[in-house]
């Protein structure tokens, strides 16, 4: 298998257009932030956004006017405030208003597990007496061929143009090895027609053969990977540093004021140049506080007769 390793620049560049469906995928960790800043600099415009919780990087994206329309399941700073970059742009009305269409978490998980199987929609029981089905009319109701007079709601498939997650460790050829809460990491990789994977570390391919249930996602899914150290700061990467809850706590101030997001923005981002120059703005340092205490797993025998 070839060789898939990619700069972040270059991985963006070459996968990502404007007008997207873009998933960026991670479930309270391993959120890929750093390609969010990097679809940022590049001015990519007019994606429809796909996240199945939409946080501070999505409130980003749409200050930085990176989307107009977001798929989502529940949206907010992590239960510590508004995002209101978000909030302004649904507000806003005419040409600068912000589409929305909402799901379940189970909701959108199914639309990426009927995407990733290539079938066409996926049924969910659990819209029954939900108020979204008056707000989204992609939720339909169908008889079941199964049973008479039974009815139950279901999803539409969904195949992202480009997936965009962010993981513990791959070799070279792109297979993927994750650890901690997963969320639909799998399935939207399956589910896209591109995926680009942001991980904290490229290792050996004896690595990854030494625990083969730890591959998450096979090599022949991703079309690019890329090494990119804390590249899902200010959440966290489960073993390798935990989450800036400093961060997610200043955020709702800086948010709130357009002139001070703007300038956010172009400080962190734009100015910074690329991941490296956002990370030398940190400081040396800076991930010593963040730095967990190792909890190692036991061992597995994976033994042979061969």
């Amino acid at each position: 298998m070839a060789e898939k390793l990619f700069s972040l620049k270059d991985a963006i560049g070459t996968f990502v257009s404007d007008d997207d469906v873009v998933a960026l995928e991670g479930f309270t960790h391993l959120i890929p932030f750093a390609a969010g800043h990097e679809i940022i600099r590049q001015g990519v415009k007019g994606l429809t956004l796909v996240r199945m919780t939409p946080d501070i990087i999505a409130d980003q994206l749409v200050a930085a006017g990176c989307v107009n329309r977001m798929v989502f399941a529940f949206t907010g700073n992590s239960s510590v405030g508004s995002l209101y970059a978000v909030r302004r742009a649904v507000e806003a009305g005419g040409a600068g208003e912000l589409e929305l269409e909402e799901y379940s978490h189970y909701g959108l998980l199914a639309r990426y597990q009927a995407g990733a199987a290539g079938i066409p929609f996926m049924p969910v029981r659990s819209y029954a007496g939900s108020d979204l089905v008056k707000i989204n009319p992609q939720l339909k109701k169908v008889a079941s061929p199964f049973e008479e007079d039974v009815e139950t709601y279901v999803v539409p498939a969904l195949n992202p143009d480009v997936a965009i997650i962010h993981a513990q460790r791959a070799d070279r050829q792109g297979n993927i090895q994750s650890w901690g809460i997963l969320g639909p990491q799998q399935e939207v990789a399956f589910a896209s027609k591109r995926t680009i994977v942001l991980v904290e570390e490229i290792v050996d391919d004896d690595v990854i053969r030494s625990d083969p249930n730890r591959t998450l996602i096979p090599g022949f899914v991703v079309d690019a990977v890329v090494e990119c150290r804390y590249g899902a700061h200010p959440s966290f990467a489960q073993g390798y540093y935990d989450r800036d809850n400093d961060f997610y706590r200043s955020w709702s101030a800086i948010s709130k004021d357009p002139d001070r997001l703007e300038s956010w923005i172009q400080e962190w981002i734009h100015d910074a140049g690329d991941h490296r120059g956002y990370l030398s703005k940190l400081g040396d340092g800076f991930f010593d506080r963040l730095t967990p205490v190792p909890r190692l797993s036991t061992p597995v025998n994976y033994g042979s007769v061969l």
